[in-house]
């Protein structure tokens, strides 16, 4: 495991995401003999069942309650709640570095450090979810390289075979050999076609230096947002980390969306108010000048007929 946190050497291979949740909660429960996890409000970790149980969103949960028992929810961003809601049941935090489904929201800088230490104090697992921000997305390979924080367990899939299906939950050797032989496994996880893929993307990511061109390129475009932000009073925020940014608008967005589409570039929502920009490692700072230009246009657009229409403008 020669690019992954340091103290993570062992890996089980799934094929997913919301499996490498899964494994991950297991390995949580076999290692610490506990059952509870802690989660946060906004959270997103996957649609099956226990890693469904640690997701926030009603919309997702509603219709297959009961869910995995065990489970908390608690405000996103500080430590304190995660203490009050620590019991002698507890096993494990899991936590996304960056939460992107709901909204592109980074939490404040010593978050992930204080959820490291109140874990270590109360002898707590933490798992880290990397599934969207890992291999680069964020201008660091992992993005808990930017806080220098180490999870007990950390969960990737996504880009990391270059759009082949394969989960990775990477853990710590004691943590891992807590499951005995035959106690979670996966017919096609790791198998030698999404292994070939997936060594030869981290080899491209690490040797092209992909994590600090999405820093050097991030860095721009949200400063080309921003100046949109400026402009048009329609949008309330610009936020993110390298090539993982939001923007967040006063109204829905989905006319937004879809104008934006209709003059050629493809972005997607996180919430009906938050345009999500996920651009691959290796767009140029052309393609990204042209996709500001094009919501330039567009947000413009929609803060005209806002604006024309006095009752519905944006304070």
């Amino acid at each position: 495991m020669a690019i992954t946190p340091h103290g993570l050497k062992r890996a089980f291979m799934s094929n997913s995401g919301t499996e490498s949740v899964e494994t991950a909660l297991k390995m949580a429960r076999r290692f610490t003999g506990k059952t509870d996890i802690i989660a946060f409000v906004g959270a997103f970790h996957g649609k099956t069942m226990g890693a469904l149980s640690a997701t926030w969103n009603p919309k997702y949960r509603a219709n297959f309650e009961p869910l995995v028992p065990g489970f908390k929810h608690v405000p996103y961003g500080k430590a304190e709640p995660v203490a009050e809601a620590i019991t002698e049941n507890t096993a494990a935090v899991i936590v996304e570095p960056i939460q992107g489904e709901s909204g592109v929201k980074v939490p404040p800088a010593d978050f992930l450090k204080e959820l490291r230490e109140l874990c270590d104090s109360k002898n707590l697992l933490l798992i880290l979810d990397e599934v969207q921000t890992g291999f680069g997305r964020t201008g660091k390979l992992f993005a808990c390289e930017h806080s220098g924080v180490i999870p007990d367990i950390l969960c990737l899939a996504k880009s990391v075979a270059g759009g082949l299906p394969f989960g990775v939950t990477v853990a710590r050797d004691d943590v891992v050999g807590a499951l005995k032989i035959g106690e979670h496994s996966s017919t096609f996880g790791g198998n030698p076609l999404v292994c070939a893929a997936a060594s030869a993307t981290i080899d491209v990511i690490v040797d092209e230096k992909l994590p600090e061109r999405a820093a050097t390129l991030g860095k721009g475009f949200m400063a080309k947002l921003e100046e949109i932000r400026q402009r048009h009073r329609i949008v309330r925020e610009v936020r993110g980390k390298g090539l993982m940014i939001g923007v967040e608008c006063r109204f829905d967005i989905y006319d937004i969306l879809v104008g934006i589409q209709s003059r050629g570039a493809i972005i997607l929502d996180a919430g009906r108010n938050v345009l999500r920009f996920l651009p691959p490692l290796v767009i140029t700072e052309e393609q990204l000048d042209r996709v500001a230009a094009i919501v330039d246009t567009v947000v413009g657009e929609e803060d005209a007929k806002l604006r024309s229409t006095p009752s519905q403008a944006p304070a």
